[in-house]
């Protein structure tokens, strides 16, 4: 938390001053803590939630088909920020569910960007070769086995660039849930900034720390998409 040394120390917009970047960065790597481990519960959610969107729009039965359809474009349809204010607002009001703020901006992110990982997943699962469908037919695999021994082992190493992405991006988006009161890095900083009217120091350091966690998870990311690529023949 700010001091009161740190607010006298304060004296306005100036020249760097690197002994209050250095007071100041305790609150910013607890807000930032705040953003990874919202990301990161977003981001499980959105490869295990995107999956099954993706597995139940390909079902032949189209009052599965359709409704998850019309969710997933009315979800990519509109912005995120109104999601997490429906969540947030109209959820408790209207259905008495009462989630705390960080639950549920994480839960937002996770629904928002499964909508996305269900068509980069949907992308990837047409992309096997239907003789690969055929061929497990024809040795009378049932529809567990095919799926999770022929389809998705050559269907998901396709689609990790494009979730390697939807991680960074979401990372970013972070920032969107402090409009519902959780106090993730951003808000850390807007909220030092009003106290001392240094935004100079507060949000550069909160772009390097952004910085310092987006770069080590987009070369994570390239690192599995060589590990695991799939050369198809």
């Amino acid at each position: 938390m700010l001091t009161a040394r740190m607010v006298a120390q304060a004296d306005g917009p100036g020249e760097w001053d690197w002994a209050f970047a250095r007071d100041i960065l305790p609150d910013l790597l607890r807000g930032l803590w705040v953003t990874v481990r919202a990301t990161a519960v977003g981001i499980v959610i959105a490869m295990v939630l995107g999956l099954m969107l993706a597995v139940a729009r390909r079902s032949r039965i189209k009052i599965i088909s359709w409704p998850v359809a019309a969710f997933v474009e009315f979800v990519r349809g509109t912005p995120l920020l109104v999601q997490l204010f429906f969540l947030f607002y109209v959820l408790p009001t209207t259905f008495g569910i009462v989630p705390s703020a960080f639950v549920t901006g994480a839960l937002g992110l996770g629904i928002h960007y499964a909508c996305y990982t269900s068509e980069s997943y949907r992308a990837g699962i047409e992309s096997v070769d239907r003789g690969q469908w055929e061929a497990a037919t024809a040795v009378n695999l049932n529809a567990v086995t095919t799926w999770t021994k022929v389809v998705l082992p050559q269907a998901i190493p396709t689609v990790i660039p494009a979730l390697g992405n939807y991680l960074v991006a979401m990372l970013k988006d972070a920032p969107l849930l402090s409009t519902i009161t959780v106090l993730e890095l951003l808000a850390e900083a807007k909220r030092i900034q009003a106290v001392t009217f240094r935004p100079t120091e507060a949000f550069t350091m909160a772009g390097v720390l952004f910085l310092a966690v987006s770069v080590p998870s987009a070369t994570l990311v390239r690192f599995l998409e060589r590990r695991y690529r799939y050369e198809r023949v």
